[in-house]
C-alpha cells in the first residue's frame, strides 16, 4: 500500500486534541498532518525498512547513551512544526536544552518543536519527491541536519541550514558534524540488508 493523501481543508480543521485521536484511534497507520491541513496515511512499513530504521537507531542511541547531549525519538513521534504541520521523521533527534525547555505537559503530546537532525529513510513505497519536500519543510522549520537516505540508489542527500543539499554516492559512513558531535553512522548495514 502506498501512502494517501486526504485535503480535508474544506470539511474540518483537525486541531492538535483530534489530529492525537485520530492517531490513537488508528495505531495501524502512519499519520502526518501538512501545514495545509491535508492528512497523510502512510501504512506499516516492511521487513526491510523496518531493519534499516532499527540499524539506524541502535547507532543514534547508543551514542545519544553516552554523550546524553540530547533525546533521539522513533517513526512513531509526532512533532508539531512551526509552520502548524506534524510530521513524524523516521529518526529525530533535539538537543538537551530544547528538551528541557518544553514543559512536561508538551512532553507526552506532539512536541511542539522541529527536530536538530532528523533521518528520512526511503522505502519502496515512497515518493522520493515527496520526501525530498518533507526534508525541504524541516529545514524551513529550523533543522540543522537531515539524511534522506535512499538504499536503493545507494545515495544518501545531506541537508544543512543555510547550505545546499549535497547528494552523497557510495559513502560507508555518515559523520553527525557539529549537529551530533562524534557521532557517526555506518551506512553498511543499511546497504547489505
Amino acid at each position: 500500500m502506498n501512502s494517501v493523501t486526504l485535503n480535508l481543508s474544506h470539511v474540518v480543521k483537525l486541531t492538535d486534541e483530534k489530529f492525537a485521536e485520530l492517531a490513537a484511534a488508528n495505531d495501524n497507520l502512519r499519520l502526518e498532518l501538512t501545514a495545509k491541513g491535508e492528512l497523510i496515511i502512510m501504512p506499516p512499513t516492511g521487513g526491510e525498512t523496518g531493519n534499516r530504521n532499527f540499524e539506524i537507531y541502535i547507532d543514534l542511541g547508543i551514542w545519544n547513551r553516552q554523550t546524553r547531549l540530547g533525546k533521539a525519538f522513533d517513526s512513531s513521534t509526532g512533532f508539531r512544526l512551526p509552520n502548524g504541520a506534524t510530521r513524524s521523521p523516521d529518526v529525530a533527534w533535539i538537543r538537551i536544552e530544547r528538551w528541557e525547555a518544553l514543559t512536561t505537559d508538551q512532553r507526552k503530546k506532539f512536541l511542539p518543536i522541529c527536530p536538530d537532525f532528523v533521518v528520512e529513510l526511503v522505502s519502496e513505497t515512497d515518493d522520493l519527491a515527496d520526501v525530498r519536500l518533507k526534508m525541504q519543510e524541516y529545514l524551513e522549520n529550523r533543522l540543522l541536519l537531515g539524511w534522506l537516505i535512499n538504499p536503493k540508489s545507494r545515495t544518501v542527500e545531506v541537508f544543512r541550514a543555510n547550505r545546499e543539499v549535497e547528494r552523497l554516492e557510495g559513502v560507508v559512513s555518515l559523520s553527525g558534524e557539529d549537529v551530533l558531535p562524534g557521532f557517526v553512522l555506518n551506512l553498511q548495514p543499511i546497504w547489505d540488508n
